[in-house]
């Protein structure tokens, strides 16, 4: 029996920055990513670490950007798990190196 191929996970652990028009909040994230054959766009996802700051820029519905030492890219927050973390997710070039 074959096993079909698996995309290869890249990623990136470690700080980075969530910013608004209005502010900027230092965050911990665990980021991983693939290309999509299907759509033909790179998808990253991952967690940012828990805290009020982050609960109040979900709530506040604000656009926001992901900026990590490795690149900038506009991001989407939902799905809060049991441990307080947001779920972060984002299609084309990461913030992170690929």
């Amino acid at each position: 029996m074959t096993q079909a191929a698996q995309p290869a996970l890249e990623g990136y652990d470690g700080p980075a920055r969530l910013v608004t028009e209005e502010q900027g909040l230092d965050v911990e994230v665990r980021l991983r990513g693939h290309f999509e054959p299907a759509d033909g766009r790179y998808h990253w996802y991952g967690r940012v670490s828990a805290g009020a700051d982050v609960d109040a820029l979900v709530t506040s519905r604000a656009a926001l950007a992901l900026r990590t030492p490795h690149g900038v890219a506009v991001a989407r927050l939902a799905d809060r798990d049991p441990w307080g973390r947001y779920r972060v997710t984002g299609t084309g070039r990461p913030p992170f190196p690929v």
